[in-house]
C-alpha cells in the first residue's frame, strides 16, 4: 500500500505550536484544504505520536507548507527525541504558534474535531490567518525522495541534489518580512500524514 500510494505527490509541512514546554513541531505529509465555509483544512498525526498530543493540548498551531530548500527541516522535524527548532529560524504568528521562516505558506488554526483515522488521527482544524510567500517554490515529496517542481532542463529534480540533505538555505529576516504576506479570516464572533519518522524519507507517515 505504502509503495502504490507513494506515487501520489503531495507537498510537506511542519505543524507547530508553544505549550508550556517550548516550541513544539512535527512533520507532516497528510494535509489538504477541506473546506471553505467554513475555513477548515485537514492532516492525519499517527496514533502514536507524542507531539502531536502536547499541541492538542494547546489548542491552537500553525501549519508551515515547506520550500524547495526546507527538506533538511522536513527530516529534522521528523526526528524525536532531539531539539528540532535548534538552528531553525522563526518568529510568533497571530495565535502564538512559530511561523518557520521561509517556508511557502502558513496557515495558522485552532482545533476544530479529531475523527478516528485508523492507526492516524484525523484533524480538523478552522483556519483562522494566512500568509504566503510567493518568491518561494514548493518542497514535493514523491515515491519515497524530496523532489524538485518545475527542474530547469539537465539540472537537479530533486531538492537533495540541488541543495544538499543537511544545508539550511533560508533568506535573512527582512527578506521574510519583505516576501510574506498575510491575510485574516473573520474571526468567530467577528470572524480560517503524518510524519515524524525517524528521518527516513521512505515514508512521512508516523508521527513522534
Amino acid at each position: 500500500m505504502r509503495v502504490v500510494l507513494g506515487h501520489f505527490c503531495s507537498g510537506v509541512t511542519v505543524i507547530t505550536s508553544i505549550d508550556d514546554g517550548g516550541p513544539v513541531g512535527f512533520t507532516c505529509q497528510s494535509f489538504s484544504s477541506l473546506s471553505l465555509d467554513p475555513p477548515l483544512v485537514s492532516f492525519s498525526p499517527a496514533r502514536t505520536s507524542t507531539t502531536w498530543p502536547r499541541i492538542r493540548s494547546v489548542g491552537t498551531f500553525a501549519i508551515n507548507v515547506l520550500a524547495a530548500h526546507q527538506d533538511a527541516l522536513s527530516d529534522g522535524f521528523a526526528r524525536s527525541g532531539a531539539d528540532k527548532f535548534a538552528g531553525v529560524a522563526w518568529k510568533v504568528g497571530l495565535v502564538g504558534a512559530p511561523l518557520l521562516q521561509g517556508a511557502v505558506a502558513w496557515a495558522e488554526c485552532r482545533l476544530w474535531a479529531e475523527y478516528d483515522g485508523g492507526d492516524h488521527t484525523i484533524v480538523a482544524a478552522e483556519v483562522l490567518g494566512l500568509e504566503a510567500n510567493p518568491a518561494a517554490a514548493p518542497l514535493a515529496f514523491f515515491q519515497g525522495r524530496y523532489h524538485l517542481i518545475n527542474p530547469p532542463p539537465g539540472g537537479p529534480t530533486t531538492a537533495a541534489e540541488e541543495f544538499g540533505r543537511d544545508e539550511r538555505k533560508t533568506g535573512s529576516p527582512a527578506e521574510w518580512d519583505r516576501t510574506s504576506r498575510r491575510s485574516r479570516s473573520p474571526q468567530p464572533g467577528e470572524e480560517v500524514a503524518s510524519a515524524e519518522s525517524q528521518g527516513s524519507t521512505q515514508s512521512l507517515s508516523k508521527g513522534r
